[in-house]
């Protein structure tokens, strides 16, 4: 399986400026009115008009990059819309028509169908089941109708409407414009930001809880437990479909080992964001990535490989390209540009490569057919299940190798997922139902056999319980529990 290309590495950080809702919002709102307004380009007054009218919109436009109204927050977005038109006249309605046509051709055709088609080969009938999932996701990301559409036309609407205070080749005074109609649109947007803050002080209240000390027990004896530990994150994996899905081989392990029934993912629940957490042990906050959007590429804090390196040990982690811009060196990368029925039998072919050739001390492979499936046509569909019966497959097959080479005698199994996925288009970031907890459980020689422990835990618990197995310092801003409950006395 070949690496994936500087191309599809830069290609990767520009698709997420469009996925992640906070920069798709004024990047569409700018594209719609540009397109809508075509044939006044040449026009010597349009762009000054048009500058003025956006220079009138910026505080807003960075009102809605500051604030996310994920879930139910989005139900009212569209109450500062009403109140825009009892303040302004609605203005052109071509306009916003404009705006919902593209913004479903963009997400419905474009991304759910040709996007999608290109990179993972998915039907080119795709979009007769995403424009269900695009009004049904609930996160913040350029796929959630219901809360980018009132965004968008509450930013058309006025800035079209302080663009025609402009007339092209008019001499109407500048102090005119920005006199009455600057004061309402002033006292307008300040309480469309108080409106906001109240909104997300007081119902904006389902984060987890965070550990304010940092891992300092078990007191590390320097020995390690486990000769190696082998992580296999399959990326979006919901748990109640986990339980529904035909995978004996991932449940019989389950059995055989420690499961944690309560295992809690970071906020926001983002690949990139989650990968960090369980690898540093540390809260977004203190690892610095807080979307897949990252725009200062590299952790802030210490990861799990940085303290196996401090005792001579190799971790490596199997991933694709956006896990680069965290941790750097540390990943192996993989291309997600293939058929999404080849990708996790590929990435299983690259891990026995590495296996084989590296042998590292720590070794985290991400599949990701589950996510993809998830994003692609929903997780409350059959082809999801199928994907999670085929990573439960391959899971098997590799294990079975590893056994083969010798290499599983010593060696403790995480088995896991980075994040769940909601309704819609598979979203995940906001913890809506079905993002918040994920399958978890170890499996070993060094492992309880058919533990089940009930008391809720974060995946910040990763990094140090790694450092533990392996007789490694915990990574300095780790605030996981290691997960003692699961070790043999």
């Amino acid at each position: 399986m070949k690496q994936a290309s500087p191309f599809e590495i830069v290609a990767a950080r520009c698709w997420n400026l469009l996925n992640e809702g906070k920069p798709f919002t004024p990047i569409f709102t700018l594209s719609v009115f540009l397109l809508y307004r075509l044939d006044q380009w040449t026009d010597s007054g349009f762009w000054a008009a048009a500058g003025l009218g956006l220079l009138c919109i910026l505080p807003l436009l960075m009102l809605y990059y500051h604030f996310d109204f994920p879930l139910f927050l989005r139900n009212y977005l569209w109450f500062p819309v009403v109140a825009a038109l009892l303040l302004w006249q609605p203005g052109n309605l071509s306009l916003y028509a404009a705006a919902i046509g593209l913004y479903m051709f963009f997400t419905v055709f474009f991304w759910g169908t040709f996007y999608y088609r290109m990179r993972i080969g998915t039907s080119w009938w795709n979009f007769r089941r995403f424009w269900k999932l695009v009004l049904k996701n609930s996160d913040s990301t350029s796929g959630n109708a219901q809360e980018q559409l009132p965004k968008v036309i509450l930013l058309l609407l006025l800035w079209n409407h302080f663009y025609e205070l402009f007339p092209l080749g008019s001499e109407r005074r500048f102090m005119g414009v920005f006199g009455e109609e600057w004061l309402i649109l002033a006292c307008f947007t300040a309480c469309l930001w108080l409106y906001s803050w109240i909104l997300h002080r007081n119902l904006f209240d389902w984060k987890p809880k965070e550990t304010e000390s940092l891992t300092s027990e078990p007191e590390r004896t320097g020995n390690a437990v486990n000769d190696k530990v082998i992580v296999i994150v399959i990326d979006g994996m919901r748990k109640e479909r986990f339980e529904e899905a035909d995978a004996p081989f991932l449940k019989k392990l389950r059995q055989e080992g420690t499961q944690y029934t309560q295992m809690e993912t970071v906020y926001p629940a983002r690949t990139v964001v989650c990968f960090s957490s369980m690898f540093t042990g540390a809260y977004p906050k203190e690892h610095g990535i807080r979307s897949n959007m990252v725009w200062k590429l590299g952790i802030r804090v210490e990861s799990i490989f940085d303290s196996l390196r401090k005792v001579g040990k190799r971790g490596r982690l199997l991933g694709i390209a956006h896990l680069i811009d965290s941790m750097g060196d540390d990943v192996e990368s993989v291309t997600a540009v293939m058929h999404n029925d080849r990708a996790d039998r590929n990435i299983m072919d690259r891990a026995k490569k590495i296996m084989a050739e590296q042998n590292p001390d720590l070794f985290v492979v991400q599949m990701i057919g589950v996510d993809q499936t998830g994003h692609s046509m929903g997780v409350l569909y059959d082809e999801y299940l199928q994907k999670i019966a085929e990573a439960d497959r391959l899971v098997e097959e590799f294990v079975e190798w590893l056994t083969s080479k010798g290499m599983m005698e010593n060696t403790t199994l995480v088995i896991c997922a980075d994040h769940g996925q909601a309704d819609g288009i598979g979203g995940h970031g906001h913890l809506d139902e079905g993002e918040r907890f994920v399958p978890f459980f170890l499996h070993g020689p060094s492992i309880k056999q058919g533990c089940r422990v009930d008391e809720r835990h974060s995946l910040i618990s990763m990094a140090p319980t790694l450092a533990y197995l392996l007789g490694a310092p915990y990574p300095s801003a780790s605030r996981g529990k290691v997960l003692t409950d699961a070790f043999k006395s």
